[in-house]
């Protein structure tokens, strides 16, 4: 019976949505996490009429028709690029994007990655790098006889000499932006990667038309809201539930068939 394979996929859509669910609930303290939203797209249909024919080869057509469907599958898993909160830390070297964004950082193997998290620290050599030691991109090296450390809106990093009273500027931080952010691949560890669905970086300086600015002594927090994560797996728990259901009523069926038939 079809309708048992159609309601199985209706389950493992279902599935899959509340492992979404549950992705998005987990990271729900993790900085500058963006939420992810499954979507689907209906199967190919079985014609049992094709509407548009000629009835019995005569000139009236049929209206309607006769299709059914087979099922549901997976279509995207898609990335809500929404503005976070910003939570205060009063770390220095902790930095947000307020509007359009990416730092972008270079990992072990010299690739460009780029992330949204700006819990930014100064490695042995006074560079500014990521938790994961990746560094910063321009690369920004701050002395070490600095005493404090001000990064503006428009991202122009300055210094406080132990010698000096006067700011000391020691680089310009740049941002990049994408054509389609969904598009970029998540790496883990807060880092997405481009893809030719993303298009290619356009970097500018915080600020500029179309950039976010700066925020020093802010994260970003997760976008994951717990009351809709709690509402929409309600809704897949009850929908996976249904499915089961008809899984039932099919099997219970075909029972009844293979009885009358002995």
């Amino acid at each position: 019976m079809r309708a048992l394979t159609i309601a199985a996929t209706g389950m493992s859509a279902q599935q899959l949505h509340v492992e979404v669910i549950a992705n998005n609930i987990a990271n729900i303290n993790t900085t500058a996490f963006k939420r992810a939203r499954a979507e689907f797209t209906d199967l190919l249909y079985q014609a049992e009429r094709l509407q548009g024919a000629s009835n019995r080869g005569g000139d009236n057509i049929i209206p309607e028709g006769a299709q059914v469907g087979l099922g549901v599958r997976t279509s995207a898993i898609r990335n809500l690029h929404v503005q976070g909160s910003l939570v205060s830390t009063g770390n220095r070297l902790d930095l947000a994007i307020t509007g359009r964004g990416w730092f972008q950082v270079t990992d072990a193997a010299g690739e460009s990655l780029y992330t949204r998290a700006g819990a930014f620290s100064k490695n042995a050599n006074g560079l500014l790098v990521n938790a994961d030691g990746y560094q910063l991109v321009p690369a920004i090296t701050i002395p070490a006889a600095a005493t404090d450390i001000v990064v503006s809106e428009t991202g122009l990093v300055s210094v406080r000499l132990d010698t000096q009273t006067a700011l000391q500027q020691v680089g310009q931080l740049t941002i990049a932006n994408f054509a389609n952010e969904t598009g970029m691949e998540p790496l883990g560890g807060n880092l997405y990667r481009p893809t030719t669905a993303s298009g290619t970086a356009v970097t500018g300086v915080p600020g500029d038309p179309g950039f976010g600015t700066i925020k020093q002594g802010y994260l970003e927090s997760s976008n994951v809201d717990p009351v809709r994560e709690i509402t929409d797996l309600i809704a897949a728990q009850r929908a996976y539930e249904m499915n089961s259901k008809v899984i039932t009523a099919a099997d219970e069926m075909a029972s009844t068939i293979s009885k009358g038939m002995r």
